[in-house]
């Protein structure tokens, strides 16, 4: 059974699909809109920018594939999970207006779905919410502590409610369950697919993909690639983890990596065993963040933080492969689910995503330049994205919606420390996370590393 460890990542490998690249750019060129990164971001701008406008040119151009990044690498969590702190959001706006902000984002976790049956994507799309187990009484205290904030905030039972232990056991049978938290303000998918079918989808609406062209440089009505200068009267950077690649851009998102690992198909008789019907996607309440879905093919697939912040906010290939955090996924794996016995592990993969300085995602438009941007997910871009996408399209059009009032649009972070500052920050935050899992492990009581250090992160 199974197959030899891949290090491509299960979504690229289960893509069935054997398309050849696109062409890259052939050389200089105009366009009303120029998409640099085609992601999610890139993708969707593009898909919302074509529909209620088919005679804009557009085109998105591509240093790789689209999809290469962590469009096509990530969790598959379409999650109306939002980044940006409650706290900054409110600053910047109000309660009602920050309540407003999240319930868009379970609104596009149902628009993800719609559009995908639309366009006829086999994204393997499930809205089965999500499970959070808590697996210690500290655990527990911090999840029950989570309801009870959301519900003062103008969220319901019907948003976010608190299981019992066996409520919780009877979705995932793991070890050492005191209760657990469901939202049912996600769906599992299968991000490769969604991501490809979308460049598909686009194209046929006549916007130009051109892959393998990389783009040097953006600036006021221009990218200026390989090819030549690409002129524009809007140009969208939509480059997220790979944002610091970017002349001046160095200090504005941080490229911090989450890995990810696979199981073989497991047997129905396993499956029985574990539960995930409906699959939802599931975490547990751990300071170290981690996430997994059953797969529409039986797999489990798991990932987790942990991975090194790398001096200069440097992205090579390299740095997908953390043989030390593949092997803690894997044990934690097997750890929470005794069930998968000697079960094979077929995918260990990673890469890199966009975390601004005041983990706050934002989307605007500079009127005077032409310059529009979205990102800085931390890790919640696969819905964040569309909603970046149809916010970005009425903000270009310069329509007058819902969307573009809410309290992330025109968001500007500080930047990153310069190093060695940022190495030292990042990689001291996530040790003190490690470390706060460890000492609730021994203490059994809520960690005081965590209570210390959990403002400065954010």
């Amino acid at each position: 059974m199974g197959c030899a460890l891949s290090a491509r990542s299960l979504w690229h490998d289960t893509l069935g699909e054997t398309a050849a690249p696109r062409s890259p750019l052939p050389g200089p060129a105009a366009y009303d809109v120029a998409i640099v990164g085609a992601g999610f971001t890139g993708l969707w701008t593009a898909y919302y920018l074509s529909v209620a406008d088919p005679t804009l040119r557009i085109a998105v151009l591509e240093a790789e594939v689209a999809g290469f990044g962590a469009s096509g690498r990530n969790g598959g969590w379409c999650s109306a999970l939002f980044p940006t702190p409650w706290s900054t959001l409110v600053r910047g706006s109000s309660p009602a207006e920050a309540l407003r902000l999240h319930r868009a984002m379970a609104q596009t976790v149902v628009e993800v779905g719609r559009v995908a049956e639309s366009e006829g994507i086999d994204a393997h799309y499930a809205r089965g919410g999500t499970l959070t187990l808590a697996r210690s009484a500290a655990q527990l205290v911090r999840l029950r502590a989570e309801v009870d904030v959301a519900h003062a905030r103008g969220f319901d039972e019907h948003d976010l409610r608190l299981l019992s232990a066996h409520e919780a056991r009877g979705r995932l049978a793991a070890r050492d369950v005191a209760g657990g938290l469901y939202t049912p303000h996600c769906a599992a998918i299968h991000p490769a697919r969604l991501v490809r079918g979308l460049a598909t989808a686009v194209e046929s609406r006549g916007v130009g993909i051109f892959e393998h062209t990389r783009v040097h440089e953006i600036g006021p009505g221009f990218a200026r690639t390989d090819a030549g200068r690409v002129t524009a009267d809007v140009v969208v950077r939509a480059t997220e983890g790979y944002t610091a690649a970017l002349p001046g851009s160095r200090r504005e998102i941080a490229p911090v990596y989450s890995l990810m690992v696979a199981t073989e198909p497991l047997p129905d008789e396993v499956w029985d065993s574990i539960g995930l019907a409906g699959r939802p996607t599931f975490s547990d309440g751990r300071h170290v963040i981690v996430y997994g879905q059953r797969t529409a093919d039986g797999r489990l697939a798991f990932g987790g933080r942990g991975a090194p912040y790398h001096f200069g906010s440097r992205v090579r290939p390299a740095q997908d492969d953390e043989p030390r955090v593949f092997a803690m996924l894997r044990e934690t794996l097997r750890e929470l689910l005794p069930q998968l016995g000697d079960v094979r592990f077929t995918h260990a993969w990673g890469g890199p995503l966009g975390i601004a300085r005041d983990w706050a995602a934002s989307v605007g438009i500079d009127r005077s330049t032409g310059l529009a941007w979205a990102g800085g997910y931390v890790g919640d871009g696969v819905a964040t994205s569309n909603l970046a996408g149809r916010t970005l399209a009425d903000l270009v059009l310069e329509r007058d919606t819902d969307l573009v009032t809410l309290p992330w649009v025109g968001h500007r972070s500080r930047r990153w420390e310069p190093e060695p500052l940022r190495w030292l920050g990042i990689n001291a935050g996530l040790r003190a996370m490690q470390l706060a899992d460890w000492e609730e492990k021994r203490t059994r009581r809520p960690s005081l590393v965590a209570r210390a250090v959990g403002p400065l992160v954010h």
